[in-house]
């Protein structure tokens, strides 16, 4: 079994001790979050949905992200992943989200968000956590990386915890 299936079945333990459910807003991950979550057999009890907007134009569109944060602050920040996670809450009635964007490489860094830049909000009714990662390595890894730390973030939230600290 691999970390991230292992982590996934953990998460669908914690949920299902709290009769909640869990929806994923992603980005540079693909839907990679879902599918990590959904390898998981009777994952349907706990996980509610999963939204991949990759444009701009469909986080406005699916999660209700204000149009007007993309300009002032760019896709990959922690106004548009906070954003992300209450759209994602709002649209599936999921009590537990996670929300991913991010500079997944090869090309598409800055010198503010260099390749590997990654920000990731966990939401849980009303709070809102959001911390920025720096990856490393290629693309694949970058992605992997972003769902490792999205699962163990959603393990510590549903556990009680803040997910941006440990």
């Amino acid at each position: 079994m691999s970390t991230l299936t292992e982590l996934a079945a953990q998460l669908g333990h914690e949920l299902q001790q709290k009769s909640a459910q869990v929806t994923t807003a992603e980005s540079c991950t693909g839907g990679g979050i879902a599918e990590a979550i959904t390898r998981t057999a009777g994952s349907s009890a706990w996980f509610e949905a999963g939204f991949v907007t990759y444009s701009n134009r469909q986080k406005t569109r699916q999660l209700q992200v204000p149009e007007h944060l993309f300009s002032e602050v760019g896709a990959v920040s922690r106004e548009v992943v906070e954003a992300m996670v209450c759209g994602a809450q709002v649209a599936s009635g999921a009590r537990y989200a996670v929300a991913v964007s991010g500079v997944a490489g090869p090309g598409g860094g800055s010198p503010d968000k260099p390749v590997g830049t990654v920000w990731l909000a966990w939401g849980c009714e009303r709070e809102r956590f959001a911390r920025r990662f720096q990856f490393h390595g290629d693309r694949q890894s970058v992605r992997e990386q972003s769902v490792k730390a999205a699962l163990v973030g959603l393990i510590r939230l549903v556990a009680g915890e803040n997910p941006i600290e440990g």
